[in-house]
């Protein structure tokens, strides 16, 4: 499928997709990409919009290795995801789609797993549990399958019983009870063992097993993979100590038993992402460490040796058990011994992650943040050599080798650029495009690169995008946007927060990484570690100050928005400097020690920022809500609702400030959205409304009331 608008009307600077909001959020997404086990094809998810043009549905469709137009798979008005490939060729997915052998029955128990057999024909479901499929993998040498479900004590009845009695409520005993979105319990995951028949038909209820009855709490959000043969699974697992203290170990589980050894734990440190070798005698994980009062996160590779045999894994050399795990857990006295990691990316000043083996095992490919771009690096299993691999500006993701070993595949975006996916050449660096079903896309402007001095000394680079009239006889009124995280930065596509909408509209955007910025080593985000607001403020001016320094940039028509940590800076600002002629703060913290003490995520801030009851002082030295007699910029806040990362209450808590202060200001309130405006008519209502109380205020224009608010 490809965006056509040859047959939209006319209109201004040649029409594209961006210049219609209507027609933005019709373009295409490709969001997941897997290559078959011969090589010859991939699988990508493809979201496209629903028939009614309230949501996004996904789709998997196959993109041929060698070319060709990319052919749709799969069709249905509940969508498909989680697609993965058995060794023979077969195309797993899961789906809440109709069973056409459920004979009527009224089935709610979610997303069941599917299976599209390699030489053709109909899908069919091989895989049914009650709480549906959240998750799944497969081993790269046997039919084995790993799925995740959510599961209640006595599942079948309960889920009955709670229903017929209309009861939705949660009684919390543990931590975490919430998560970006979402309330977390009564079920809580665990992780299950399937195999499909030798037709292909689904397997009766109980050879679906149950491999972590004890999980409770400990498989929230996790990664997992299977050995090569399919004997084992790595899973990472939370150890919640108390409401502040957690660390997240890696397991081993034995699929044949379900037994389940520690293979590496440590208070300080998290274990994510692992990935068995070819071989099945090794695996690699990302280990971090812990936000400190002190530090920040930092990530390295590692690699762990396995037992000889897969069978020996989970009573030998590479693990041990604690009995804090239960008796299943348990090795004999005297049998077990600690893994001994090593590491695999030592003095690499950059966050490892998502690392995939080399099909002859001898390397890793993991992706990590690069002064504003996202590469693919190589570390060599034997030297821990890192090597560059992608030397454009891409920002690559889904890394898939070819079973040959001599190519990569990838999906690549940029700022410039949506995912879609590519071919990377491991002798030359090269990145070929694969056919997409995203199709093409003409943008409204341009991207540049600047770099400004800080007050430091600290060099701070930043993207520009200038639309397509910006020059010195016709300067642009310029949005400078800041990113969310903190620690994260401006080098990737974004559906969400996307320049090339404020580009058709004739703004140019900087999109500054500041102090905490990812991709520029530890010591740049340690600049503005203990101080939030003021270095990283301090930094956005020199990049703002840079880019009206151009000539065609109009310093009199500047404007600032950020979401998230940039609706924190967005709210920093607006306390700090009158400049800018209005300002945009979606999902901004606003009051700390009320924010962090209601976020989904209390501990994380706790560990870095400390008990604002006994350490007030980086809450008072950083909270942008102690500023509020300054602002006298005018202000659009925005918030969703279901937003637990940043609690609504924040922007509640701002508004009213803002209003008992006297500054003119709007309040955007999305009662059924999260951090982020996902629904298609609703993103499209929060660029319309941003756009409106930009001209008012940047371009002079009057206010214009969006019709359908």
């Amino acid at each position: 499928m490809t965006h056509d608008t040859a047959d939209a009307p006319a209109r201004r600077d040649a029409a594209t997709p961006f210049h219609e909001l209507s027609d933005y959020v019709a373009i295409p997404r490709v969001t997941a990409l897997r290559v078959a086990p011969d090589g010859s094809w991939l699988a990508a998810s493809v979201q496209t919009l629903s028939a009614d043009r309230k949501k996004y549905v996904t789709s998997i469709w196959r993109i041929d290795a060698d070319g060709g137009q990319p052919r749709r798979l799969t069709r249905s008005a509940e969508g498909e995801g989680g697609h993965r490939f058995l060794p023979d060729g077969s195309l797993l997915f899961t789906s809440k789609r109709p069973d056409p052998n459920a004979n009527g029955k009224d089935d709610d128990t979610g997303a069941a797993l599917w299976l599209l057999p390699a030489g053709g024909g109909e899908a069919r479901v091989i895989a049914s549990l009650p709480g549906g499929v959240a998750g799944l993998e497969t081993a790269a040498a046997s039919a084995a399958i790993a799925v995740l479900s959510p599961v209640l004590p006595d599942d079948e009845r309960l889920r009955k019983e709670r229903k017929e009695a209309g009861v939705t409520a949660i009684l919390h005993e543990t931590v975490p009870v919430r998560y970006w979105d979402h309330d977390l319990g009564p079920t809580d995951l665990r992780l299950f063992a399937v195999a499909p028949t030798a037709d292909g038909e689904a397997q009766p209820a109980e050879a679906t097993r149950d491999l972590t009855p004890d999980a409770g709490r400990a498989l929230f959000e996790p990664s997992f993979a299977l050995s090569p043969d399919g004997t084992l699974a790595a899973a990472t697992w939370w150890q919640w100590r108390d409401g502040v203290q957690s660390h997240k170990e890696l397991v081993l589980i034995e699929i044949a038993s379900g037994r389940r050894t520690v293979l590496l734990s440590d208070p300080d440190l998290n274990y994510d992402s692992p990935a068995f070798a070819p071989d099945g005698r090794r695996l690699v994980c990302v280990r971090g460490t812990h936000l400190t009062s002190d530090e920040p996160h930092d990530y390295t590779l590692v690699l762990v040796p396995l037992a000889a045999a897969h069978g020996e894994a989970a009573h030998g050399e590479a693990a041990h058990g604690e009995a804090a795990h239960g008796e299943a857990a348990q090795d004999e006295p005297g049998q077990a011994q600690p893994a001994q990691p090593r590491e695999l990316t030592p003095g690499f000043d950059r966050w490892p992650a998502r690392p995939v083996w080399a099909p002859d095992g001898s390397a890793v490919f993991f992706t990590a943040d690069d002064g504003g771009r996202h590469p693919v690096f190589r570390a060599d299993v034997a030297t821990a050599t890192i090597t560059k691999v992608t030397e454009d500006h891409g920002h690559y993701t889904e890394v898939n080798p070819s079973p040959d070993g001599t190519a990569l595949y990838a999906l690549r975006d940029a700022v410039d650029a949506p995912p879609a996916p590519v071919r990377i050449d491991l002798a030359t660096g090269q990145a070929a495009p694969l056919p997409s079903p995203g199709g093409e896309l003409k943008l409204p402007g341009r991207l540049t690169e600047i770099t400004a001095a800080a007050g430091d000394g600290h060099p701070v680079r930043a993207w520009l995008v200038l639309p397509e009239s910006a020059s010195a006889q016709d300067r642009a009124p310029l949005a400078l946007w800041v990113h969310g995280g903190p620690m994260m930065s401006w080098n990737s596509w974004s559906w969400r927060w996307n320049p090339w909408l404020m580009a058709a509209k004739g703004y140019a955007v900087l999109l500054p990484d500041p102090a905490l910025s990812t991709g520029y080593g530890n010591d740049f985000i340690r600049r503005g570690y203990h101080q939030w607001g003021e270095r990283p403020f301090r930094d956005v001016m020199a990049a703002t100050d840079a880019a009206v320094a151009r000539d065609d940039i109009d310093e009199g028509r500047t404007a600032m928005m950020g979401g998230s940590y940039g609706g924190y800076m967005a709210n920093w600002i607006a306390g700090h400097t009158d400049r800018f002629k209005a300002i945009v703060s979606h999902a901004g913290l606003w009051a700390l020690d009320q924010m962090f003490a209601t976020t989904d995520v209390p501990h994380l801030f706790q560990q870095q920022w400390g008990d604002p009851l006994t350490a007030p002082g980086m809450y008072e030295e950083n909270s942008p809500h102690l500023h509020v007699a300054k602002i006298a910029t005018p202000m659009l806040v925005i918030h969703g609702n279901r937003d637990y990362r940043v609690p609504v209450s924040e922007a509640f808590r701002l508004w009213w400030d803002l209003s008992r202060h006297q500054v003119p200001a709007k309040f955007l309130y999305f009662p059924d959205e999260n951090h982020w405006i996902l629904t298609p008519g609703n993103a499209a209502i929060w660029y319309e409304t941003v756009f409106a109380f930009l001209a008012e205020h940047v371009l002079g224009e009057p206010w214009r009331r969006p019709s359908l608010l």
